[in-house]
């Protein structure tokens, strides 16, 4: 008999939050219906203690650095993350060793008076931590002001009940797995907001060396689901941006000519909305981390270099680029910022649509 199929005793580690011990308990359940004991031992985050913005903490890797010291200690045998969360460098001694079945992966809208987004109207403020939902809907040329949050899924929908703010933009997966999709008002169209890389999937991390753990966990791994995640953060370490940088990505497995095949979509913007590149690619489901590496390499070409920090870029082409002419044209367009909007920034969303997505097929 193989090792994996021996019953184990598990320890797991997890952050202390509602929704983190939610998506362990699932992973948790399912490793005992196959005979294994696990037990949950939570592990303190600085992300889970600390009021200050995820940008300024150094992005959503926060949340995984204490998991992976405890794992590295040998103080749990393996850990359950949002893969969202989880930088793309990979961490010496430990291996993602499976990625379940991926929930729904859109973003959506938590509302005051159910409203959809269209119905929030100009001057309405919406409150999300991130760059990358304030990038694309300010792309969108509504209007809408915005407010930097913080806080748990219960913190972030009270502040529009309570009238602080007009709506929130949260991941409908962490909302499907509390069961609360009762307050959504409205899913967002991937057209107009792709999700983060790795939404709505969570990564099963062990120690490497730990042949036994690994063989017991392999058994979740869904190969569709791992094939959509490499793709998307293949773009994302290929455009060496942060898990915070204002970068959306969606791959789908999808029905091709000759088969089934990876259709991956990808965003990258600024936070004052004036920059809003969309590109996508169709390629081959074994050829997932190559096809993240190509549409990355078509959106550096086509003008996402230019958004990144000065000593960052490479030198220069003679004459003005397809985004300088962008930002020439907007930057006169912009509407004052609505009372409540945050930031140093412009967050109020020139008055334009979005220019029209490109596809190609990788070859």
């Amino acid at each position: 008999m193989s090792t994996a199929t021996s019953p184990l005793t598990l320890r797991l580690g997890t952050r202390r939050s509602a929704l983190a011990t939610t998506q362990s308990s699932w992973v948790a359940d399912r490793l005992r219906a196959l005979g294994h004991t696990v037990d949950l031992v939570t592990i303190v985050t600085e992300g889970d203690t600390s009021t200050e913005s995820l940008a300024s903490l150094g992005g959503t890797g926060v949340f995984a650095a204490a998991l992976r010291r405890a794992l590295l200690d040998g103080e749990v045998d393996f850990a359950v993350h949002s893969l969202k969360d989880l930088p793309t460098s990979p961490e010496p001694g430990l291996t993602v060793v499976a990625v379940p079945g991926r929930e729904d992966p859109r973003d959506v809208l938590v509302a005051s008076g159910g409203r959809t987004l269209g119905e929030l109207g100009e001057g309405a403020v919406v409150g999300t931590g991130s760059p990358r939902r304030v990038a694309q809907l300010a792309a969108l040329g509504m209007g809408l002001g915005f407010k930097d949050i913080r806080g748990n899924v219960d913190t972030r929908i009270s502040m529009v009940h309570d009238g602080a703010l007009d709506a929130v933009v949260l991941a409908r997966a962490g909302l499907a797995r509390l069961g609360r999709l009762n307050e959504v008002t409205e899913a967002l169209d991937p057209l107009q907001v792709l999700p983060a890389p790795g939404q709505g999937a969570l990564a099963v991390e062990c120690r490497t060396d730990d042949t036994v753990t690994r063989e017991a966990l392999a058994v979740l791994d869904d190969a569709d689901t791992r094939a959509c995640v490499t793709a998307e953060r293949a773009l994302l370490a290929a455009l060496e941006a942060g898990c915070s940088a204002p970068v959306g990505a969606l791959a789908e497995v999808v029905d091709g000519e000759d088969g089934l095949e990876l259709s991956l979509r990808a965003f990258v913007g600024s936070v004052d909305g004036a920059v809003d590149l969309r590109r996508s690619l169709v390629g081959p489901v074994t050829d997932a981390e190559s096809l993240g590496h190509r549409l990355a390499a078509v959106l550096l070409e086509d003008g996402a270099d230019l958004l990144r920090g000065p000593e960052e870029r490479p030198p220069a082409a003679d004459g003005p680029s397809a985004v300088d002419a962008i930002r020439e044209h907007t930057a006169d367009s912009w509407p004052p910022d609505p009372a409540g909007a945050n930031g140093t920034h412009p967050l109020a969303a020139p008055d334009r649509r979005p220019e029209h997505d490109s596809t190609e097929r990788a070859t």
